[in-house]
């Protein structure tokens, strides 16, 4: 039985995929995009977050750190993460719930568990099980076992990829699944590179892998302006998806701040702080514009997911 690392699990999500679904959030990326709003599912490792607000400064979690990664500065409580061995000792410890663990272990088996008690609402609606993250992906066996349940279930299968791997693993992957949701963040390899941490030229090779093998992908844009929202680079994205998969549906999501609480609770500093200024919210005019020219390549767009 594969075991692997999830941060969440959403139930009645309606934006991962077709009709009401369950959405499972896994642990672990190869990317590590400047404007990512799940940054709790970066780390392939189970985090320790601290609540300032709960903090009663009683200081027991910083006397009793086993590995002494914890610190008060300026009245607040800032974890090593290079010495913290992410025991969870300080939740245990602390009266005030200020410490909590985000993530958990867990087997195949229990996740369908979670899984089979919606399935009522994937038959009535024709929804089904979203893989999600960070990258399930980056979890290839324990993503394998859950997708081989699903399908032996007959539930519908949705895998959310940034599609940076080997294809040999795509191939072994797309076997599983009946549809893929896929980022084009950048057209442009440096550009994606510097905002993301990797280049675009394996993620590219990996969606013409797919559409060969009749596989359905909806594509999504987090549409930022000052990075990928400008005319040539749209109209680049809208060519390549024409010429890749034809006809396909491609969602527009507007760039939001939301993520910001997350990262603070995280004790990290955002992704790429050094761009963040530059990071914008389209505005409706510049996402009409966008969808325009996506549409006139024979594409089915929708905004907001």
């Amino acid at each position: 039985m594969a075991m692997g690392k999830l941060f969440a699990i959403k139930k009645y999500a309606i934006h991962d995929g077709p009709a009401i679904r369950t959405t499972v959030f896994f642990k672990g990326c190869p990317l590590s995009c400047a404007w990512c709003h799940n940054p709790e599912g970066m780390s392939p490792e189970v985090d320790l977050v601290w609540l300032k607000d709960r903090c009663a400064g009683c200081g027991q979690c910083l006397q009793e750190c086993r590995a002494g990664a914890l610190t008060l500065e300026q009245e607040t409580i800032v974890r090593d993460r290079v010495r913290c061995t992410g025991c969870g000792h300080c939740a245990d410890v602390c009266p005030a719930l200020a410490h909590e663990v985000s993530g958990w272990e867990a087997e195949a088996a229990q996740v369908m568990d979670e899984v089979k008690k919606d399935m009522l609402f994937y038959d009535q609606s024709g929804g089904g099980v979203t893989f999600s993250g960070g990258d399930p992906l980056f979890q290839p066996e324990f993503l394998s076992e859950l997708l081989r349940a699903c399908g032996e279930l007959g539930i519908h299968r949705t895998v959310d990829t940034c599609a940076h791997t080997t294809p040999a693993q795509i191939k072994d992957i797309a076997a599983l699944t009946d549809l893929f949701l896929i980022d084009i963040k950048h057209m442009d390899t440096a550009a994606h590179k510097r905002f993301t941490g990797a280049g675009n030229g394996q993620i590219l090779e990996n969606i013409r892998l797919l559409a060969g093998m009749k596989k359905e992908i909806r594509f999504r844009i987090p549409l930022i302006e000052g990075v990928n929202s400008d005319a040539a680079n749209i109209a680049e994205t809208g060519a390549f998806i024409a010429d890749a998969a034809p006809g396909s549906r491609v969602d527009l999501l507007p760039y939001h701040r939301l993520a910001g609480s997350k990262y603070a609770k995280l004790g990290m500093a955002m992704v790429h702080g050094e761009f963040s200024a530059q990071f914008n919210t389209p505005g409706q005019d510049r996402l009409k514009y966008c969808a325009q020219q996506l549409e006139g390549f024979g594409l089915k767009v929708t905004l907001g997911g």
